[in-house]
């Protein structure tokens, strides 16, 4: 458990939240919405909380009191009042996940027993289709885009302008509504597909303990503007983007698409970004691009150098050309929801960017560990954040053993699972599945996945993602995925193969090479160089090259299970060729 250098407000759930810091930043702008080129929209937070209290008594009138709605769609305000209006007094909030297709969506509504969704204009043909095929107990639709309601579909606007009527007549039915903090009032599905995905059952309590944990060690305060981009119904942004923002009387604003990350960034002054690795990197290489356009990148590397034991805000003063090129006022970089290479993370701060890792899960609100600008290594996630408990337990000679966790923060149970949230939840525990170590000073380093640990016939544990972190680094590849494949009949024969997705652009300028056989024999040198740098029993044997990228969650975590199947399914049709590599 870290300390708690900084001031936050104390809150004992979502309601109490909005209610103590809009009268605090009631006038600061929670939202500027981007109209047209040049034109903006600016909402303060006490026009928020009204648009939220005005809501939520027109679905009170509407007879959703303590009913299941879900939320569903892109990342916007319309979306977030949603939310809020339903768990601050109305019902259970269910936030789906906009990526599923079809018929996982309906799975979901059926399974979450939802009578009501809140959703954009995308969704509407297939939510009318839920509706009228009578798919679980789903009545009522409402969308975020239209102005009026039309048949069989409320709009969101005329419900917040009804409630708002409802309010001026002496309804206060939302406002005084009590809310029990511990209590179910949020339900997430996990990754995954849907048969084989949990319900995590979350509080008020949770989330609000997650909150308080967070201000209370990241220098955040009402000046602070951020960018929204990752899917709002993951945890990683709903609660450390949208609920803190408005937690901290921040400004939020939302991202144009992942190829506009870096403009949006200049565009709005970013100050505070929480994403995934995978955007960092992305960020990273723009940056680099542009600098080899101006000749700059060998005066750059030794001006790392130069300043390399200098503090953040001498190098920030260094490097101002670069962070200008992200706007200039970058303070704080989190990343999250997955493994961050350790170059990467030493790049940025050498550059006099505040890049930490934090770490979390769905289960946790999510956060039970992030880096700070006082305590920070490259490579670990931080120390766990003050009111959490981390421990290791089976730990191995390394000290690498399964992570567990105990706090405020951890979720009640997986909804409708008890076998499955017995064995997460043990004497107050909660047990992450992630293999970890915790060095004397108590940072935490996540070695990976317990289930994706590969192991040898000679006893030795390969963990994935530090051998992906490493081919990561080579040139062109653009991401990575290792597995363990069979090679006799023996069972226990197991050798280390990978698959490298590569920009084939990028590889023939880096290389100087043209055609798929000389690519692989580029790519395949770059990985012998890897292997000599590690154990024998660690070298890649094998690689497979593809353009396609690798099948992952929607906040990019590799679903490894998937794609070893995928991975099966290419050999079998000749798709792709598993090809060695030589000592």
């Amino acid at each position: 458990m870290s300390k708690r250098p900084y001031k936050y407000i104390p809150i004992t759930d979502l309601k109490d939240m909005l209610n103590k810091s809009g009268k605090e930043y009631g006038e600061k702008i929670a939202y500027q919405i981007k109209l047209e080129e040049g034109k903006y929209k600016n909402i303060t937070h006490q026009e928020v909380r009204e648009s939220i209290n005005a809501l939520g008594t027109a679905l009170i009138d509407m007879g959703l009191k303590n009913k299941r709605i879900a939320v569903i769609g892109e990342n916007r305000m319309e979306w977030e009042i949603a939310y809020l209006s339903i768990v601050c007094g109305t019902g259970i909030v269910v936030p789906l996940d906009k990526s599923l297709p079809e018929n996982e969506l309906k799975n979901l509504i059926e399974r979450s027993d939802v009578e009501a969704i809140f959703y954009t204009q995308k969704y509407e043909t297939i939510l009318e289709n839920a509706k009228y095929e009578g798919v679980g107990k789903l009545k009522h639709l409402i969308s975020m885009d239209l102005e009026q309601h039309k048949k069989g579909i409320y709009s969101q606007k005329e419900l917040i302008e009804k409630g708002r009527k409802l309010l001026k007549e002496g309804n206060t039915e939302f406002i005084k509504a009590e809310i029990d903090c511990e209590k179910m009032s949020i339900m997430l599905f996990t990754s995954g597909t849907t048969s084989a995905s949990k319900i995590v059952a979350l509080s008020h309590k949770n989330l609000c303990a997650n909150l308080m944990d967070i201000a209370s060690i990241l220098d955040i305060n009402s000046d602070d503007v951020f960018l929204s981009f990752l899917p709002l119904h993951h945890v990683f942004e709903c609660t450390v983007g949208f609920l803190f923002a408005l937690y901290k009387g921040a400004k939020t604003v939302f991202c144009d698409g992942i190829r506009h990350i870096p403009e949006n960034m200049k565009e709005y002054k970013i100050t505070v970004m929480a994403s995934v690795p995978a955007i960092y990197e992305r960020i990273f290489k723009i940056i680099r691009r542009q600098l080899e356009k101006q000749g700059k990148v060998e005066e750059i590397l030794q001006k790392e150098e130069q300043y390399r034991n200098c503090s953040m805000e001498e190098k920030r003063k260094a490097f101002q050309e670069i962070h200008d090129m992200l706007g200039g006022k970058v303070k704080l970089l989190i990343s999250g929801a997955a493994s961050l290479e350790p170059g990467i993370e030493e790049k940025y701060r050498l550059l006099g960017f505040n890049l930490v890792q934090g770490y979390g899960l769905t289960e946790t609100s999510p956060v039970v560990a992030i880096g700070t600008k006082k305590y920070h290594k490259v490579g670990s996630i931080g120390k766990a954040v003050p009111s959490v408990k981390a421990k290791i337990i089976h730990p191995n000679q390394e000290g690498i053993g399964e992570l567990i966790v105990q706090g405020p923060n951890v979720m009640l149970e997986y909804f409708g699972n008890r076998t499955e949230t017995k064995k997460a939840l043990v004497d107050g525990w909660f047990y992450t599945g992630d293999l970890a170590k915790i060095d004397e000073e108590g940072y935490i380093f996540i070695c990976g996945r317990k289930k994706s640990v590969i192991v040898l016939k000679n006893g030795k544990n390969i963990f994935p993602e530090e051998m992906e972190n490493l081919i990561n680094r080579i040139e062109g590849v653009e991401e990575s995925f290792i597995f363990g494949k069979q090679m006799s009949a023996d069972k226990d024969n197991i050798k280390i193969f990978a698959k490298l997705v590569y920009d084939k652009e990028i590889v023939e300028s880096t290389y100087k090479v043209q055609g798929e056989e000389n690519i692989y024999q580029a790519l395949s040198e770059k990985v012998k160089e890897i292997n000599q740098t590690m154990p024998h029993y660690k070298a890649i044997r094998g690689i497979i090259l593809s353009q396609e990228p690798l099948i992952k969650t929607t906040t990019n975590k590799i679903k490894r299970q998937n794609n070893i199947e995928q991975i099966r399914k290419e050999e079998k049709n000749a798709e792709n060729v598993l090809r060695k590599v030589n000592d």
